[in-house]
């Protein structure tokens, strides 16, 4: 992203002649409706580049999204610039709390982090310990994105973020280790793909887990006008599930792909005499798998997910029709 220089800023009303308001940004770039749409947007929200951002180029975005979002202009500024901005933005404040994420737990930082990650999972997969260790890693890595990138704005106390941890990580890693010992009377390459059979089963663990006040006390739904009206586990349940499908989808290609290629390999003349090489290839593989499988699998579904209220729970129905009797959809961020 280019530095915008903060210059004089121009509110529409004021005396002297205001520029037209021509970018809505409370809204993305791209028609969230269609599934290009959304990959565009992802495709920026997920670009690694925006790990680079300074704190106060950071900030700076913040400023322009928030004075354009109030009605204010900037003339030096062209649409292209502001855009940059808003992306800036989404990527490193959480859309609801408002809040700077953890550097880690960011979107636009899975594919360099993860590609270290799964590139070790599927290269260091025969020993017991190094698959301890890395699915640890792994799933430690996974419940800092879930919490960072949860949906509401609800605390969750110290003690149920380690209970979650705890069970997220202790279950991700039992499973690698029973699949692995599963994986010993099957062909080798059945061998290889013993991590993402794991990492997918410990999504279905560490997601719902490190999401789990959601699941008991809802998440919050708003109308057509993003207004609170209510909060939902119903609606929480699915947006759990949608993410899971989208994590599982995620690993898919990287943890998938690169096993079958590096396996033909290893038959080559090249990776036996110099087998060293195996670990940067293999890791390359993923993160070209990862710079498309992230942001295409996180498009699958609309980050603002809808759901007719009459599929609410029954007290939910009723307090939303008490407040607006024609309310018919309601509206939720459904977290990545």
């Amino acid at each position: 992203m280019r530095v915008l220089p903060r210059a004089r800023w121009k509110a529409m009303g004021e005396e002297g002649s205001a520029l037209p308001r021509v970018v809505d940004l409370r809204s993305p770039r791209w028609d969230q409706s269609t599934f290009w749409g959304r990959a565009r947007h992802f495709f920026a929200v997920t670009d690694p580049r925006n790990l680079l951002l300074s704190s106060h180029e950071l900030e700076q975005a913040r400023s322009i999204v928030t004075d354009f979002r109030a009605g204010y202009t900037h003339a030096e500024l062209s649409e292209e610039d502001v855009w940059h901005a808003k992306y800036a933005h989404d990527s490193a404040f959480h859309p609801e709390t408002g809040e700077k994420m953890l550097l880690i737990g960011r979107m636009s930082a899975q594919v360099p982090a993860n590609m270290t990650i799964t590139g070790c999972m599927l290269t260091f997969y025969r020993s017991t310990p190094a698959v301890v260790f890395w699915q640890w890693i792994n799933q430690s890595f996974n419940a800092i994105v879930n919490f960072t990138n949860r949906s509401g704005v609800a605390p969750i106390s110290t003690m149920q973020l380690a209970s979650a941890y705890i069970c997220a990580t202790s279950g991700a890693v039992a499973t690698a280790l029973a699949l692995k010992s599963l994986a010993k009377t099957l062909p080798p390459i059945m061998g290889r793909l013993v991590p993402f059979a794991a990492v997918a089963a410990a999504n279905c663990i560490n997601v719902p887990f490190m999401r789990q006040r959601e699941l008991t006390h809802g998440v919050s739904v708003a109308d057509e006008h993003g207004v609170c009206v209510s909060e939902s586990r119903i609606a929480a349940r699915s947006a759990i599930a949608q993410v899971v499908f989208s994590r599982v989808c995620m690993a898919l290609p990287a943890m998938a792909i690169p096993p079958v290629i590096m396996n033909m390999l290893e038959k080559r003349p090249l990776l036996k005499r110099m087998p060293w090489i195996g670990a940067p290839v293999q890791v390359a593989l993923v993160g070209l798998c990862l710079v498309f499988a992230t942001p295409l699998c996180c498009a699958l579904f609309p980050q603002n997910s809808s759901m007719p209220v009459s599929r609410l729970e029954p007290e939910v129905r009723e307090e939303i029709w008490s407040k607006n009797p024609k309310l018919c959809v309601v509206f939720f961020n459904k977290g990545l």
